[in-house]
């Protein structure tokens, strides 16, 4: 692996860097944005905010909830988190360093310089550059004895005082709370402010940090993530570390709590030598002095003055910057910071991984982001270099093609039956029918064709049944008198084996036909073969409501409108959900990874029904066919179906104007005039919008759709008809939402319960990471 410090002098690499990404954006940043999706997908997290910047190049995104329990409250920007031991190096060491410049504090000094009571037991050894480098004796923390509690800060600084030493100054590494509590306490004799006024007026003011500041309870109601639930109800705007709560929350240690972009701006301060927009907190000789070694001789972990340089704690830099070359520090909360200045650049994660329990966690994410963002300026380099190797596309195996490379072994000596259509395909467009069909050993009795019909060309409310030009094999419909195998059908069969290409959206009626099957198979005593294939808008994000009242073809099951699975997923939920006694092997794919979208996978797209002709189409079909059933076209009979909305009676630029007015993430909308050669609207001239994403990892497709019946509700009530609205959506709250006219925040807020209980529900079936 390339590691940064190691390519090129300094200099020269931040030349590069700097030029190669002047004009355009993060790379690797869609990798970053999709592996915090996964870990609020899987439940690590409840949600976060990460801003990573290159170079001058900065991007900052939110994934996920500020807050599960009592309420499920959605994360911004400016959600205000809990940066616990952060504040060492956010509050306390920026502090001690000005006190230092000032030549108010000697950082070769005994503590017992500045804090007398802190004698004895060896402690005259004990420096104020040890306690900032963790090599100063002392334990990890303040002894806690449940059957004597004790409360109070000027309790806590005695107890910090008396703690016994545990080995020789200066010959170990024990990262400990204890010396930032007597380093916070330093600052306040010292200076004669408290750490928490101290910092605000001679750091955080400065620095333009308004959201970052010690005991933020009362000050920004709504707006704080919170932590651990106890006795009932979440901590919200209480510091989380027990110790500093019973300090009254103002410690040198822990009791901070700041935003991302307070987070981004003191970064940047760092990087440019402790100064920002003219003010100037440190001078660039005090910021070397902090983020560089200051361990002593021996020590294996290397630290610099608060900041972590080269230790085990340091797992959020990830494997490509290089060690010693930057600086960083985490938070027990959840948070982290990675400053690596010879690429110019930083990671900031802001998350409340303890929330609603203990169980979450984040150092494994925080890694990644760090090894992303590494890999990302090393393109950089590389490419602007000429030096970036032209490799091919990544190429995923379908689950048909990893099963036909051993001849479909489990399935010899069996009587087959197979429910596919035109996506049953591998990668060299040979079909499963005819792959099957010409396996030895194995006996195709019967196809199974869904909605569209074998070739995925009909668009008609019945299909007939036929035969298989090539093979003989008889096909019976599953879209035509019946929706799912008779029991007649299933006597020529031992097993049924399903291979279609699904799009990850609800009302998408393949999933519903996986169903049908699993329940007839169940019935009938057959076994039953998913070969999976891949979620085309990734496997990560989960949006929309889910299903609230009857089943139908296009609600078959209590999922989210994009539930972020795939087919083999689903049938594993929906045998153990709906106690199904089938039994269900899944082929998996090889080499797909969950926050991967189609066109990272190297296979080839083949429509899965006649208006889904693209992955673009698929990106925003989950919200904009949400307006099937309706008086408008979604675009069907246009090259560009399911991205444009249009009437004959639709103003498409008061419809544009509207939509761009809400700020949806990653889209916007311009007016357009189409004449659609399909139903509803056949021939007929349509003003309307076109739906343009510009980042389709940010981009929510249900929001979107709700987004669009609401404000056609607003600008169109006399001819929009909405008694149909419902059909898809299967969520009568939401639909009553949107004709109240329901800001889009409340219509969205009405459904993250729920989905965030499905993220948690579907957890047991995923296959792939």
């Amino acid at each position: 692996m390339w590691q940064i410090g190691l390519i090129l002098a300094f200099d020269f690499v931040f030349g590069l860097v700097a030029r190669a990404g002047a004009d355009g954006g993060i790379r690797r940043l869609e990798e970053m944005k999709a592996a915090v999706r996964e870990a609020v997908a899987v439940g690590d997290i409840p949600g976060a905010v990460v801003c990573v910047e290159v170079a001058g190049r900065s991007e900052t995104w939110v994934e996920g909830w500020q807050s599960v329990k009592p309420e499920v409250v959605r994360a911004t920007t400016g959600t205000v988190y809990d940066m616990a031991s952060m504040t060492k190096v956010m509050a306390t060491t920026p502090s001690m360093m000005q006190l230092v410049e000032a030549g108010k504090v000697d950082l070769e000094a005994p503590v017992a310089k500045y804090l007398p009571e802190f004698q004895g037991g060896g402690k005259e050894a004990v420096t104020v550059k040890r306690l900032m480098t963790h090599n100063s004796g002392l334990p990890p923390g303040i002894a806690w004895d449940a059957a004597h509690p004790w409360s109070g800060y000027e309790e806590g600084i005695r107890r910090a005082c008396a703690e016994p030493l545990r080995y020789a100054p200066g010959t170990d590494f024990v990262y400990s709370d204890i010396n930032f509590i007597l380093l916070g306490e330093l600052v306040r004799r010292v200076s004669g402010q408290r750490l928490d006024v101290y910092a605000r007026e001679h750091v955080f003011t400065p620095l333009g940090m308004g959201d970052t500041t010690f005991c933020p309870a009362q000050e920004w109601p709504g707006r704080i993530a919170p932590t651990t639930v106890g006795k009932g109800a979440p901590k919200v705007g209480e510091v989380h570390d027990p110790t500093s709560r019973r300090m009254g929350g103002v410690c040198g240690h822990a009791g901070l709590f700041s935003t991302a972009a307070d987070v981004a701006r003191y970064a940047r301060a760092l990087l440019n030598g402790g100064a920002l927009d003219g003010a100037r907190i440190l001078k660039p000789r005090t910021v070397a002095q902090m983020t560089h070694v200051q361990s002593p001789a021996g020590v294996a972990a290397l630290r610099g003055l608060g900041w972590d340089v080269d230790s085990r704690y340091a797992s959020q830099r990830g494997s490509v910057f290089t060690p010693g070359a930057g600086f960083g520090h985490t938070g027990w909360t959840g948070p982290s910071l990675w400053v690596d200045p010879p690429s110019q650049s930083f990671v900031a994660f802001l998350s409340n991984r303890n929330h609603p329990t203990e169980a979450g966690e984040t150092k494994g994410l925080r890694g990644r982001l760090g090894t992303l963002a590494g890999l990302g300026i090393v393109e950089d380099w590389a490419d602007t270099a000429g030096l970036l190797p032209v490799a091919g596309k990544k190429r995923v195996r379908s689950g048909l093609e990893v099963a036909a490379a051993d001849g479909f072994a489990f399935l010899r000596e069996k009587r087959v039956g197979v429910i596919t259509n035109q996506t049953g395909v591998d990668n060299e467009g040979r079909s499963v029918i005819d792959l099957l069909a010409g396996a030895p050993g194995i006996k195709l009795a019967a196809i199974f064709s869904p909605e569209h019909g074998l070739r995925g060309k009909l668009d008609q409310e019945k299909i007939a049944d036929g035969k298989d030009e090539k093979t003989g094999v008889p096909v019976f419909s599953l879209y035509g008198e019946s929706r799912k195998p008779t029991a007649e059908q299933l006597k020529a069969v031992d097993f049924l084996v399903f291979d279609i290409q699904d799009i990850g959206c609800r009302f998408y009626t393949y999933i519903s036909t996986l169903k049908q099957c699993l329940e007839a198979a169940a019935a009938a005593g057959k076994e039953f073969v998913v070969l999976d294939r891949v979620n085309p808008i990734n496997g990560v994000t989960v949006e929309g409501p889910l299903r609230d009242g009857e089943e139908s073809f296009t609600a078959c099951h209590r999922i989210p409108l994009r539930h972020g699975m795939t087919a083999g997923e689903l049938a594993q939920m929906l045998r153990a959900e709906l106690k199904l006694a089938v039994p269900l092997t899944v082929i998996p794919c090889e080499g797909w990874r969950r926050w991967e979208w189609f066109d990272e996978t190297g296979l080839t797209w083949v429509n899965p029904s006649p208006n889904m002709r693209s992955l673009a189409a698929a990106v925003v079909y989950p919200g904009t066919a949400l307006l099937e059933f309706t008086n408008v076209s979604v675009g069907r009979g246009t090259a560009t179906p399911f991205e444009l909305v249009g009437a004959p009676w639709m103003d498409g630029a008061a419809v544009a104007k509207a939509l761009n007015a809400e700020k949806l993430a990653g889209v916007t909308f311009e007016a357009a005039t189409f004449t659609p050669t399909a139903a509803p609207l056949l021939g007929k001239e349509c003003h309307g919008v076109r739906v343009i994403v510009k980042d389709r990892a940010a981009f929510e497709a249900v929001t979107t759709g709700v987004a669009l019946m609401r404000t056609l509700v607003k600008t169109h009530p006399k001819e929009f008809e909405t008694k149909n609205l419902n059909k898809l959506l299967a969520h009568p709250s939401t639909q009553a939402g949107v004709l109240a006219g329901k800001d889009v925040a409340r219509l969205r807020a009405g459904w993250e319960k729920d989905v965030r209980e499905f993220v948690l529900r579907r957890q047991p079936f995923l296959i792939y990471r």
